[in-house]
């Protein structure tokens, strides 16, 4: 079964029901991976907006079924993508997203409508 990476702002569009949210569908949901780094995302943005940290990271966690830890290849190469992404402003959490893509050779799925302008080597799905 092929994975899917998804971004936090995906994952974020599932659990409150955002527009975009329905094209991602059970099927690809149940081959979804996140990077650690996009889940902190997601765990901060909830905390900051009352969640317990208990509920916060069972939400978070909810749409993937699998955990990835970024590691020192996944670091590099989100390093490296600085100088193709720079002109679009991603974040860390945003390029270790791509480099966790990028290093499992797999699509990626955002909420960000900028990322329809990277080419990066690997398949990048707007999803709104």
């Amino acid at each position: 079964m092929n994975r899917i990476v998804l971004d936090a702002s995906a994952i974020l569009a599932v659990i409150n029901g955002e527009p975009g949210a329905e094209k991602l569908t059970s099927d690809l949901l149940a081959r979804a991976v996140a990077s650690t780094v996009n889940l902190a995302e997601v765990q901060t943005k909830l905390v900051s907006r009352g969640w317990t940290s208990e509920q916060a990271w069972e939400d978070a966690t909810s749409p993937v079924r699998e955990v990835v830890s970024f590691d020192e290849g996944q670091a590099r190469i989100a390093g490296d993508l600085m100088i193709e992404t720079r002109h679009l402003g991603l974040s860390l959490g945003d390029r270790a997203c791509l480099a966790l893509g990028i290093g499992l050779k797999v699509p990626v799925y955002t909420a960000e409508k900028a990322w329809k302008k990277l080419k990066v080597g690997v398949r990048i799905h707007v999803i709104r």
